[in-house]
């Protein structure tokens, strides 16, 4: 009887644990698809003004929302962030905006290719002097690196969009908002940079992990059943 009692409080623990998975997955399917409504919202929505250096934005109130903000680039500060977009490899070009509102904020303006990475290849699109409205996404600081390799502020070698490094890099002074805004596809003198070509995608896989859990949990119950036949088997025989 030892055995059967045994057997039956570990299969009862792997039910448990997995139908908890299981559940769990269900709740974090819940929260993904409300995101991506929310998300999708935010992005279709009028544009609001860009929020101030001194209020917080976080990942699950701000990013992507679509704002605008108007004031004059300076286009001696960019800094070019590698990229891979549906325009084949090049860079994205950031550039601070002095906004008429008192602070500074880093626009992506858009996608160039390695051909046009040099300003003067592209020197219709250094828009200067004038104000500019820009309608863009929110975005937050993308820290630390990417494809796999760091930000090199020293080498002015950047793959990923820091804020921080970036603003400290080139030297910003005054309040800088925290965030940076990716333009929207308005058309830039020359056609280049090219805006518009921000992915918003979600990794949406918790149905299958869901589904996967509650398998399992199926199966450690069937198991359960053939350990329990088997072993009355055997007793009998005995």
């Amino acid at each position: 009887m030892t055995v059967l009692i045994l057997g039956a409080v570990m299969f009862a623990v792997l039910f448990a644990g997995f139908s908890a998975l299981g559940v769990w997955q269900v709740q974090r399917l819940a929260w993904k698809q409300d995101l991506i409504r929310q998300v999708d919202a935010r992005i279709h929505a009028a544009p609001v003004a860009a929020p101030p250096p001194d209020q917080v934005v976080t990942r699950q109130a701000d990013q992507y929302r679509r704002v605008v903000v108007s004031g004059r680039f300076d286009h001696s500060r960019e800094a070019l962030v590698k990229a891979v977009t549906d325009l084949g490899p090049g860079y994205w070009v950031v550039t601070p905006l002095t906004t008429d509102r008192g602070f500074t904020v880093l626009i992506n303006r858009g996608f160039v290719p390695s051909e046009h990475q040099k300003p003067a290849d592209r020197a219709e699109g250094q828009i200067e002097g004038e104000a500019t409205v820009v309608v863009g996404l929110l975005r937050l600081s993308e820290p630390d690196g990417g494809f796999l390799r760091a930000n090199d502020p020293a080498g002015d070698r950047w793959f990923s969009r820091d804020v921080t490094a970036i603003s400290r890099a080139r030297g910003l002074t005054g309040p800088v908002a925290s965030y940076f805004i990716d333009a929207d596809a308005a058309p830039n003198p020359g056609g280049w940079p090219r805006g518009g070509l921000t992915v918003v995608r979600f990794a949406n896989s918790h149905l299958i992990y869901a589904l996967t859990w509650f398998g399992l949990a199926l199966m450690s119950a069937a198991g359960f059943v053939l350990f329990w036949r088997e072993e009355k088997r055997r007793r009998a025989a005995r």
